[in-house]
């Protein structure tokens, strides 16, 4: 059985770092593409970062530069380090994945709240 738990969200000031953790279990993460989402209110699930099993991450235009998705293979644990955080980060953060024949995982999500 997959599952994917997210920690490390939280209220932060603008300019401000948080680093979330996505531990999974039920697959093993450096063989899969994992992904990191976000939903704002209001606002349709987005996909902020993914981490392949070979090559580069992707990063969405919006977070480029400041976001960094990183996985510890020793911890089937996936990570997204968010450097510079700005207001409009504020949102639900989801780890994601995919299964062939069994379709997506989600995790339960971390709120990330970034004032002003």
């Amino acid at each position: 059985q997959v599952q994917l738990v997210e920690s490390g969200g939280g209220l932060v000031q603008a300019g401000g770092s948080l680093r979330l953790s996505c531990a999974a279990a039920g697959i093993i993460v450096s063989s899969k593409i994992m992904d990191w989402y976000r939903q704002a209110p209001g606002k349709q699930r987005e996909l902020v970062a993914r981490i392949f099993s070979v090559g580069g991450p992707y990063y969405a235009d919006s977070v480029k530069g400041r976001f960094t998705i990183a996985r510890d293979n020793a911890k089937n644990t996936v990570y997204l380090q968010m450097n510079s955080l700005k207001p409009e980060d504020t949102a639900v953060y989801y780890c994601h994945t995919y299964s062939t024949g069994t379709g997506n995982y989600w995790g339960q999500g971390t709120q990330v709240t970034v004032s002003t």
